[in-house]
């Protein structure tokens, strides 16, 4: 059984473990610090760490979009020793609920199955494909989940 672990909210304070977190998840895709910085504090942008122990394991960021009526999940990353604990399930469905719009988007690498299979489970389908999209040049899938109307909750976006 997998140790308990809690979803809070980032602050700049965890941006020295998140690139940790960057690097050991992403290798060369890791973004760059300044992309850190503006995650963890622009305004509009959702920001979920996850702990284990008080310690970082996960880390989860997304961009609301309401003009748009869309949200983008910009990264998700889970240490590679917390994995399959239900941690990255849990980051991506808080991360939903707060985003709180109609559609959601995110990419993944084409060949990255446990990912995908994760996106799947949670309802989200291909709709679309950005050829060369990493530093391998390796495409990235573009996939989509619609929510039904009462599964998003801010009634400015029911109109």
């Amino acid at each position: 059984m997998g140790e308990t672990f809690q979803i809070q909210t980032a602050t700049w304070r965890d941006l020295n473990t998140l690139r940790e977190i960057e690097n050991v998840c992403f290798g060369e895709d890791a973004w760059p610090l300044w992309d850190l910085v503006a995650a963890l504090t622009l305004p509009g942008i959702v920001r979920l760490k996850a702990l284990s122990n008080g310690r970082m394991v996960g880390f989860i960021s997304g961009d609301s979009r309401p003009a748009e009526r869309l949200g983008w999940i910009t990264t998700l990353g889970v240490l590679p020793a917390y994995r399959r604990q239900g941690i990255a399930a849990a980051l991506l469905k808080d991360c939903e609920e707060k985003i709180s719009l109609p559609r959601i988007r995110l990419c993944v690498r084409r060949n990255n199955d446990g990912a995908i299979q994760l996106y799947h489970k949670f309802g989200y389908t291909q709709v679309g494909v950005w050829p060369n999209y990493y530093q391998d040049r390796e495409d990235a899938l573009v996939l989509e989940k619609v929510f039904k109307k009462e599964e998003y909750s801010r009634d400015r976006f029911l109109a």
